[in-house]
């Protein structure tokens, strides 16, 4: 893995786009040894509302706390968000764009102008669903950066994940185990 990582997350509040952040920052400090963190830049948004959060990785203590960054990847959890936000804005050049989406992948690199990007498609909502039982697409998401970047092996990011909710203690076994499926099958899925 690079030692220093930018990743932008956007999502509507409801959806674990900071939880997501958070979690991934947890996971990679744990796992890696070295420095991340996860935050969010938000007011008092309602349900459903427009929401950004990020996490950061290096090997050095990170002191930038600002929402200012040039994202090696960006993640679209939303796809009604497609075409409201600029998933480009700031995005290195050799960047990554991983997309919630039951369309084509060459479709969705059409209709946003992601020729010049890596783009990757996985249906989150679908796979939350089945896992379990509404589209809360977080998890999924993570699995799908998790096989795109090499960060974590599937093994790795799903039992990371089982144990940070098993740690928060307010989780039930059945919502644990279907994070848990929810992230396998998007490590495989994504495309």
């Amino acid at each position: 893995m690079s030692k220093k990582l930018e990743i932008r997350w956007h999502g509507r509040a409801g959806q674990g786009a900071v939880t997501a952040a958070k979690t991934l920052a947890e996971l990679i400090s744990q796992e890696e040894g070295i420095y991340a963190q996860g935050f969010a830049v938000y007011g008092a948004e309602k349900r459903g509302a427009p929401v950004v959060a990020f996490t950061r990785v290096d090997e050095k203590p990170i002191r930038d706390h600002s929402e200012y960054m040039e994202p090696d990847i960006v993640l679209l959890l939303d796809p009604t968000l497609m075409g409201l936000v600029d998933v480009k804005e700031g995005l290195k050049k050799d960047g990554k764009v991983i997309i919630n989406t039951a369309f084509p992948k060459d479709e969705v690199v059409k209709e946003l102008g992601l020729e010049d990007y890596e783009v990757y498609v996985i249906d989150a909502n679908r796979i939350s669903i089945e896992a379990l039982g509404r589209a809360i697409p977080n998890t999924p998401m993570i699995g799908a950066l998790a096989k795109i970047t090499g960060l974590f092996t599937k093994e790795q990011v799903a039992n990371g994940v089982v144990e940070l909710l098993k740690e928060a203690g307010k989780f039930p076994e059945k919502i644990i185990e279907g994070n848990k499926k929810a992230i396998e099958e998007a490590y495989e899925e994504v495309k």
